[in-house]
């Protein structure tokens, strides 16, 4: 049960790397630092993934006979990638085409995107953060890279679920001054003048 429950608390990253022996040296770093890892190695692959392929609504229409394309797609509920790794250059679809597809969604352009390259060409770095990635790695990617972005991602999730709960607490607070109002009033009359403090 305690090991169910660290793996879920574990940050889950999607490394994307046509090279299996970069992949998989960036998944070690990964896996050491504590982190779930899903390897990729293309960029339409990541897209499939994360449910941002053209097709993937066709795909569920037409596959009841074949599951083998639903497989490598996970439902969004099943789904929390806290950050996406991606080398840059790949054939298909580059590192940078799969940053823009993923900023242009409404549901994943939160996720933070590092971009990985073993070239260091200015134009091309300050083309992915203009873009929004959040970093620029060059190969080969250190532990210490690996560690500053993880401290990086937890300390924006913890502040998220600060922020969340003094949001619940802010609601709580407003519910209960609507509730606590002089008990003269009428139910009515109680929840209008409610709506019109909360103006």
């Amino acid at each position: 049960m305690a090991a169910i429950c660290e793996e879920s608390h574990k940050l889950h990253v999607l490394a994307v790397d046509d090279s299996l022996v970069d992949r998989k040296v960036i998944e070690r770093l990964l896996k050491i630092s504590s982190c779930k890892v899903t390897a990729l190695d293309s960029g339409k692959r990541a897209l499939e993934y994360l449910g941002l392929d053209g097709d993937n609504n066709n795909n569920n229409n037409n596959n009841n006979n074949n599951n083998n394309n639903n497989k490598s797609h996970v439902s969004l509920n099943d789904l929390k990638v806290n950050l996406i790794i991606t080398d840059y250059s790949m054939p298909e679809m580059t590192g940078y085409e799969l940053l823009k597809k993923i900023k242009e969604s409404s549901i994943f352009r939160e996720i933070p995107v590092v971009i990985m390259s073993s070239e260091n060409v200015l134009a091309r770095i300050h083309r992915c953060l203009e873009e929004g990635a959040e970093e620029f790695l060059v190969k080969p990617v250190k532990l210490a890279d690996v560690k500053r972005l993880k401290d990086f991602i937890t300390k924006g999730i913890d502040e998220e679920n600060r922020e969340k709960k003094v949001n619940k607490r802010n609601l709580k607070d407003d519910s209960d001054s609507c509730s606590s109002r002089s008990p003269s009033l009428s139910p009515e009359s109680s929840s209008k003048r409610c709506k019109h403090d909360n103006k």
